[in-house]
This record gives structure tokens, C-alpha cells and sequence, in this order.
């Protein structure tokens, strides 16, 4: 909005050069830390630069958006990314695609050869730079004038904080940060929508109506600052709920009575869980996200669809039931304002799992029940370990609101530094960052941040020396138990010396009476620390 006179007339804008203006904006938006691995197309950004903003360096591109995914996610707001032209974009672009899946708000900048140049195709320029990074961000542009850059980079916070959120990317070329422009000055836009009344009141007749309801709860309720009322919403209908397939975050408290579990991502599978149903209300994910082909139906036989969702394009392919679109939080509020319906008995409580035993060696379901047991329910839980999935579900329950992330895009590189980001993102907080040792290599880069910020992340990585979730799933694509699977193995990876290398304090846990007493030590180090535990 700009100025007023004293006579209530506008005032031209102020002027100033494109990274004043910037970074003036960016203070509006109240973000002052940028995460980035910058070339030469990016060092005017840092000319001058205030003291009020933290560069928060990462040591290869796809570790900086990892980074920034956390950040975000952590603070509710968007994140700015700096990276290199073309080949940062492309290094990144792995992070990026789970930027995407997990709906995080982020601006990414990507530095551009100087204008005069661009017609002779110089050395390190981004000849598609808009095309590049598509179709995993939700808007991407390259100004057409330098005095522009504000007003993209404020379209691009817009774009990148409306439902369903997401990544953006603003290609910058490098002369245009100082060009003089006019200040841009941040403005109030509606973040969230509110779901069609018509249809959110089918859905609660339905509720009301059924006799034994479902739900199934996905990453959008967290994300989207859902999770008390999804909780009264499932205590009023004695709704048994299940996690949704594949789901980044923790929408429901996996202690409570109702909770029922989680769904795997195969449609055969969830039709059986979800048997004896006859309502199934799915929220904040998608109806289902399945990772094997299947086929019959998509719900138990006499039971009835229907979904909140913050995403109109994943409600558009869901293949049965009533879809209501727009925000979760607002959605689940006015089905909490509708009358309570009639007492309904409760379902039949979750049987626990038998306890983990200790072995030698030690099995993942006896390692995470340990974590369970030593850490406090209040610590932050970054995950990347696949094929510990299943005993984590089991053994390591998540009780409270954004205490637990991963990706929702199945991509390797995420988890170490989401930690980075999530702890520099809460100070204080003790985050765990759960990963395998295949998992660790795509991203082990992000163990270098976290000790030159010293952050209090222990980084637990369960080490089992393959790629075991390759070799679990192999039998469905014909292999047999025995049969050998290449480049699988992984042999000989020392993740102690990795993580001095790096600049962290490591430990090495191979005999379960030990394990206990690391864990909470490691737990109560006011730095990064690294725990590799040998695992069957």
C-alpha cells in the first residue's frame, strides 16, 4: 500500500535498489533466513548485507532445500531459497519434488547470467529457467524487467502460502539486484477457503446417520493446524481412525483409544482394514495413495466416501464418494458446529504389539520401542528410515501435534536436513532425526550445518548395511526370498568417522545392554550428535 501525504494523497514509493527492496519485503513477511549454496549469479544478493538476516549455508543444493523444507514447516510461514542457475535447480530438484509432495511454502531464487549477455548463451546461464523446476512448483517466472524482481518475489510469497501450499521459483538475473526500483510493501491475502456449506453439511448428515464410521486421517491435518479438531471431531462420533498411506505427518494421537493404526498403500490391503465400515471419511490426504497395483473395489462393499481436502486436483481424481475442498481447519470447525449427534458406542480398542526383545543383533522394533521409552514425548521426530516403517508405527507412537515429519514423496534426502531446518525452526526443542544408512548417504552433507549451528539434533541412524526396503519389496515383482537382488548391499559404510568428518561428536551402539544408556545421553547433548546402531 502506498504512502499517505498528509493531505491523504498517495506518495510516489519510495525508491531503491532491487536487494534493498527485497529484503525490505522479506522483513515484511517476517522472513529474515535464507538458506542457500551460492554461485556467482547469486553473490549480489549479499552485497551489503543487513544484520538482521542469517544465511544459513548448505554444502550441495539438494541438502539447502531439504533444509528449507523443515523451516518452513516448523515456522507455518515460507521459506527463501538461493541457488546457482541451472545446475543448483538441478542438483535440488530431488528436494524440491518432496518440497511439492509435502506442500511446503517455500520461494526459491535461482540465480541468471546478467541480461546484456543472455542472447550469446553464456557460460552458467538457465536457458529455460522458468521450465526448468516444472511441474514441481506451483508458479515459476523471470522478470521481464529488473524493477520488477519485488513484485514477482511478493506474487510468489502470495502463491506459495494458498492452499494447498507449496514451492515457487523466481529466476534472478544477477545485474538486476542493482537496478533501482520502487518498494514493494507487503499485503493481507487469504491464505485458506472455506469448504462448500452444502457439502459439509452431506458429510455430517452421513456422520450423523452411520452406525459404524471411519477415519482417515493424512498429513494436511497437522500442516494445516488441524489436529484439536480433528481429535474433538473423532472423540464425538466414537470414529475409529486410521493414518492415511504414506502420510509426512502425525494427524492424530497414536495412543488414543480410537486410534485404529495405519493403512498400507495397497487397495486391496485398505479395503480389508476398512471393513465393517459404512461411512469412511477421509481428511487431509488423499482416497488412497497406493504404491503397488491393485484392483476391485476402492471401498468395503456398502460403505460410502467422503473427503476434506485442501487440494482441488486431488479431489478431482479421486475415483468414488463426495469430495469437500478447501481448508481443513475451517472445514472440521463447522462440522464441530453442527448439533452432537446421538451417542454411538465406542470401537474395539488397537491390540498392542508383543515387546521387542533384545538380540544380537539388535532388531529395529527393540531399538525404537528403547527411543520410545527414554525420549521425551515433547521431542521432534524427523524421519527417513523406509523399511524401519513398520516398526516405527508399532513401536515409536507419536502423541503430539508437529512432533513428527517425513516426506511424503518417497524420495531419499530429506530427513537429515528437515532436522536441520526443523531445529533451527524451534529453539530449544530436542529433535531426533530417525534414518537409515542408505538414507543417510543422499544427504550426509547436512550433518556439516547442523554442527556449524550447533543444534541440538541427535541423528539416529539405524544401520542394517542395504537397501532393505528394496529388498522387502522385491517379491512383488516376482523374486524370490533367495534370490539376489543387485545394488542392494551396503557394505563398509563408517558413519562415525562420516560425522567427526563433519564436525559432530558419533557414537557407535552394537550390543543391546549399551543402547539404553547412549540413547540418553545422546538425547542430552547440547550439539549434534550421531548414533549409528547396528541393526538385523
Amino acid at each position: 500500500m502506498a504512502s499517505k501525504t498528509s493531505s491523504g494523497a498517495s506518495a510516489l514509493p519510495e525508491k531503491a535498489r532491487v536487494r534493498e527492496a527485497v529484503l525490505d519485503l522479506l522483513r515484511g513477511f517476517n522472513i529474515t533466513t535464507l538458506f542457500g549454496n551460492p554461485g556467482s549469479t547469486e553473490l549480489p544478493l549479499f552485497l551489503d548485507f543487513p544484520a538482521d538476516f542469517r544465511y544459513v549455508l548448505g554444502l550441495q543444493e539438494s541438502v539447502v532445500v531439504g533444509m528449507a523444507d523443515g523451516y518452513a514447516q516448523a515456522t507455518r510461514n515460507a521459506s527463501f531459497v538461493n541457488l546457482h542457475s541451472a545446475v543448483g535447480v538441478g542438483h535440488a530438484m530431488g528436494n524440491i519434488f518432496t518440497a511439492h509432495k509435502n506442500r511446503t511454502p517455500m520461494i526459491i531464487t535461482a540465480g541468471q547470467q546478467a541480461r546484456a549477455i543472455l542472447p550469446f548463451d553464456p557460460f552458467l546461464f538457465s536457458s529455460q529457467a522458468t521450465e526448468l523446476p516444472k511441474p514441481y512448483v506451483k508458479w515459476s517466472c523471470e522478470p521481464a524487467r529488473a524493477e520488477d524482481v519485488p513484485l514477482a518475489i511478493a506474487r510468489a510469497y502470495y502463491i506459495a502460502m494458498q492452499e494447498p501450499r507449496g514451492p515457487v521459483l523466481v529466476s534472478v538475473p544477477a545485474d538486476d539486484w542493482e537496478k533501482p526500483t520502487e518498494r514493494v510493501q507487503p499485503r493481507v491475502v487469504s491464505t485458506e477457503s472455506r469448504p462448500e456449506p452444502k457439502v459439509l453439511q452431506q458429510i455430517g448428515a452421513a456422520l450423523d446417520a452411520c452406525a459404524h464410521p471411519a477415519f482417515v486421517v493424512g498429513a494436511a491435518v497437522d500442516r494445516g493446524n488441524a489436529w484439536d479438531e480433528m481429535l474433538r471431531l473423532a472423540e464425538r462420533h466414537n470414529a475409529r481412525v486410521w493414518a492415511a498411506p504414506m502420510s509426512g505427518r502425525c494427524g492424530f494421537p497414536e495412543d488414543h483409544r480410537l486410534f485404529a493404526g495405519f493403512l498400507p498403500a495397497m487397495r486391496e490391503a485398505i479395503v480389508s482394514r476398512l471393513a465393517g465400515h459404512d461411512a469412511i471419511f477421509v481428511v487431509g490426504a488423499p482416497a488412497f495413495t497406493y504404491h503397488v497395483e491393485g484392483s476391485g473395489p476402492h471401498v468395503p462393499i456398502g460403505a460410502t466416501l467422503y473427503q476434506l481436502i485442501d487440494d482441488p486436483a486431488i479431489a478431482a481424481w479421486i475415483p468414488v464418494g463426495t469430495s469437500a475442498v478447501g481448508s481443513i481447519r475451517l472445514g472440521l470447525s463447522d462440522l464441530l458446529a453442527r448439533p452432537a449427534p446421538a451417542p454411538r458406542a465406542a470401537p474395539l480398542l488397537r491390540s498392542n504389539p508383543a515387546r521387542a526383545e533384545a538380540s544380537a543383533p539388535m532388531s529395529t522394533a527393540y531399538v525404537l520401542q528403547t527411543l520410545a521409552e527414554v525420549r521425551d514425548p515433547a521431542s521432534i521426530v524427523v524421519e527417513e528410515a523406509p523399511s524401519a516403517r513398520a516398526a516405527l508405527h508399532d513401536y515409536l507412537p507419536i502423541l503430539r501435534s508437529e512432533t513428527f515429519y517425513t516426506m511424503c514423496s518417497g524420495g531419499l534426502g530429506h530427513a537429515m536436513p528437515a532436522a536441520v531446518g526443523v531445529a533451527l525452526a524451534k529453539p530449544g526443542a530436542r529433535v531426533i532425526g530417525l534414518v537409515g544408512d542408505g538414507s543417510a548417504m543422499y544427504s550426509i552433507q547436512a550433518l556439516w550445518s547442523a554442527a556449524q549451528l550447533r543444534l541440538p539434533i541427535t541423528f539416529i541412524i539405524l544401520k542394517n548395511r542395504r537397501y532393505a526396503a528394496l529388498q522387502e519389496f522385491a517379491p512383488a515383482f516376482g523374486f524370490q526370498i533367495d534370490d539376489p537382488l543387485e545394488g542392494t548391499d551396503l557394505p563398509d559404510l563408517d558413519f562415525v568417522s562420516l560425522a567427526k568428518g563433519h564436525g559432530c561428536a558419533a557414537l557407535r551402539v552394537s550390543d543391546a545392554a549399551r543402547l539404553r544408556k547412549a540413547l540418553r545421553q545422546a538425547l542430552q547433548s547440547t550439539g549434534p550428535i550421531v548414533v549409528e546402531v547396528d541393526v538385523a
